[in-house]
């Protein structure tokens, strides 16, 4: 039996048809009816909906959140290989005490139950944020280690603790891999992640982030995943990048696959530092949550670059271009919200 937890978000929703169709059986974890509706929508980009219905009644869904211990107790009963793709994603930081408990003491509960069960294997998701760039670097590679010492995002944060308790598996004897998508691209969650580049630029987006990072289409995600997996290398990370591009560039994609104008102003410090004084303002008096921090806006206009030569070398593997990536999911986006 594989376990795939986040089976309802992103990676975990595109990933359950490949295991499935592999032959292999499948649990996946939900929190409630609504996120199995949407699995249900993603699975029917790829397959006929008659397709679509027996993917996904294939899968065994149990209730359960890897925040709360008692739930996961029979969850792990007869589990060989875990995929924990769970996670929350935010930069609000109104929401950095469930970005610890999700990110941080949900994989420690992961970890746990892989470590008493004696899984074979365990494949994390973790993210670029926490690798940083030396200073006589020009790129990050696998040994683009955390330093204490930047700043980092709460996210980015929580990421790293959630990537320490994936080691502390490993010493417990669990083998485990874990990869480091850069922005992942794919259709079906739209108030999220990069799904809100789509949803923005539909209302008409004009301004973009002077910045260059790491993509990768969610294709890529999962199939590195599996191959990681199923393969011999235990005890390991790798960065999963296809491309690093501006996202100038993917905005103007984006746009001109949902026949969209292109973002064409280029958002300036000063704007940037008076909006997070207006939220400031505004968090003030309304009790709203800020989306970053002050500090969090100067990693908006700064250019990373990411190799992904380990993952090459080792696995032979081919990238998917990011723009067909893109492409595909603007269309989707397109079908779903009528153009």
């Amino acid at each position: 039996m594989i376990l795939v937890t986040g089976g309802t978000g992103l990676v975990g929703s595109h990933l359950l048809p490949d295991l499935i169709r592999s032959g292999e059986k499948v649990r996946a974890i939900y929190r409630n009816e609504d996120k199995l509706r949407q699995v249900k929508k993603v699975f029917s980009y790829n397959f006929s909906e008659e397709e679509a219905e027996n993917l996904f009644q294939s899968i065994e869904w149990v209730p359960a959140d890897i925040t709360d211990i008692p739930s996961l107790e029979k969850v792990f009963e007869g589990v060989r290989k875990v995929y924990h793709c769970a996670a929350l994603i935010s930069f609000d930081p109104s929401r950095d005490s469930q970005l610890r408990k999700t990110n941080i003491e949900g994989t420690a509960n992961v970890v746990n139950y892989c470590i008493k069960n004696k899984v074979e294997k365990l494949a994390f998701v973790s993210s670029i944020a926490t690798l940083d760039k030396k200073p006589e670097e020009n790129v990050v590679t696998e040994e683009s280690h955390w330093n204490k010492e930047k700043h980092h995002s709460m996210y980015a944060i929580t990421k790293y603790g959630a990537e320490m308790e994936v080691w502390r598996a490993s010493q417990e004897g669990i083998p485990v891999v874990i990869v480091n998508p850069g922005v992942i691209i794919g259709p079906g969650y739209w108030d999220s992640g990069s799904g809100q580049i789509f949803k923005k630029l539909h209302k008409g987006l004009k301004y973009y982030f002077p910045k260059t990072t790491g993509f990768v289409g969610v294709e890529d995600v999962v199939k590195t995943l599996q191959i990681l997996m199923d393969s011999k290398i235990v005890n390991d990370q790798f960065i999963v990048v296809s491309e690093n591009l501006s996202f100038q560039k993917v905005l103007g994609t984006a746009a001109e696959s949902m026949g969209k104008p292109a973002p064409k102003k280029e958002i300036k410090p000063w704007m940037v530092r008076t909006g997070w004084f207006l939220q400031s303002l505004q968090n003030l008096f309304t009790g709203k949550g800020k989306q970053l921090d002050s500090k969090s806006h100067r990693t908006l206009f700064e250019n990373t670059f990411y190799s992904n030569e380990k993952l090459i070398s080792r696995l032979g593997y081919s990238f998917s271009p990011v723009k067909r990536s893109v492409t595909f999911t603007g269309k989707i986006f397109n079908k779903e919200f009528k153009k």
